[in-house]
């Protein structure tokens, strides 16, 4: 085919112009907020990339249109804006973001729960830091008039607002690494049942268990002018509102609970009947397995190979709050296993639902 037969890109239109945008500020997608401007975005003319091809289908609006996407189409096709971003397109170098649907992308992103993406635009807007401290203060209020399924909303968008300056290339939003931080909180082998970081005295497991699921130790310290009971609902409302499978994990939880508390008891009745010495000899091979089959269901996985650590690892990578549930611990064999742990005379494993009635101890092995 020669030059001359080469298809020629249609020109884009404003009203396309205008989906797009409308459609990435509805959705709060921030990423594709940016590729409308990048160099071979396919809505610039001069790109050899076409809005028709269907990898771009991603782009455009379904074929039902929500009300968010009517709400920022008014927005993107005022004269001012839509203007405005055309001749961004036409102009060589970086563009000029329109201010109006960006900030109308930021809100929508934090309502559907996309807070990186809300930060960026705030960062680029340069509220970020205002809008932070504005959902603290909404935050705070809410807790004091005693709502606090609020207060933990207002709280975790704030931390979703949370900014890594330090991050290269350029500052990126802090997202809570948490697989490296519960490797932090359970690094030191418990020497002893009272060192294990559950059965921790209530208030030091409560700040501990903010600032771990918060990401962020300021932010964790403004809740210390609240009462410690004001305090631990918010970090039972915090874990299970932060996970959406909470449920389906504290069922499981309940279970290994009840093959651990087995597994202690037989081994209590070995250590009184013969002495400490005879439990690996007389353990039978069920009984046994009991604290790994426990570790399994605590990982979510069906290796029984994991070592303690790769399933810590994967509780917190899934089920953050979880981290704050668990102990590592050596059974029989001599190996070494997370299990879980919890208190029995505080009410915070039974406020997240990880209580079992029916176990007879607090599971440490």
């Amino acid at each position: 085919m020669s030059r001359t037969d080469t298809p020629q890109k249609k020109p884009v239109t404003p009203e396309q112009v205008a989906e797009v945008m409308a459609h990435a500020v509805a959705t709060g997608d921030f990423v594709n907020f940016r590729f409308i401007f990048a160099p071979f975005s396919p809505l610039r003319n001069d790109s050899t990339e076409s809005l028709d091809h269907p990898k771009y289908a991603y782009l455009l609006p379904g074929s039902e249109k929500s009300s968010a996407f009517e709400q920022a189409l008014g927005v993107v096709s005022s004269p001012e804006v839509l203007n405005h971003v055309m001749a961004q397109l036409e102009k060589k170098g970086p563009a000029q973001y329109p201010w109006q649907p960006l900030l109308l992308l930021a809100d929508n992103a934090v309502r559907l729960g996309k807070f990186t993406m809300a930060s960026q635009a705030y960062e680029l807007l340069r509220i970020r830091r205002r809008m932070q401290e504005l959902y603290l203060e909404m935050g705070d209020e809410a807790i004091r008039q005693g709502n606090v399924s609020r207060g933990v909303l207002a709280y975790r968008v704030a931390c979703g607002l949370d900014y890594d300056y330090a991050a290269f290339p350029e500052p990126l939003p802090a997202v809570p690494n948490y697989q490296h931080t519960a490797l932090i909180l359970h690094g030191d082998f418990p020497e002893n049942p009272e060192q294990a970081l559950p059965l921790r005295p209530e208030t030091e497991l409560v700040r501990t268990g903010l600032v771990y699921l918060s990401g962020n130790a300021e932010i964790a310290g403004r809740l210390d002018a609240f009462d410690h009971e004001i305090r631990r609902a918010v970090l039972a409302e915090w874990i299970r509102t932060a996970d959406g499978t909470w449920s389906d994990f504290a069922a499981r939880y309940r279970e290994a609970i009840r093959m651990v508390d087995a597994y202690n008891q037989r081994v209590r009745e070995i250590v009184e009947n013969v002495g400490p010495h005879a439990v690996e000899m007389a353990l039978d091979p069920e009984t046994a397995r009991l604290p790994i089959q426990a570790q399994v269901l605590l990982s979510g996985r069906t290796d029984e190979h994991q070592e303690w650590w790769q399933c810590l690892k994967e509780l917190a990578a899934s089920h953050p709050g979880g981290a704050l549930f668990v102990t590592r611990a050596v059974v029989a064999g001599n190996r070494e296993v997370l299990l879980p742990c919890y208190r029995s005379d505080s009410p915070l494993a039974e406020m997240v639902g990880l209580a079992d009635t029916k176990a007879e101890t607090r599971a440490v092995v």
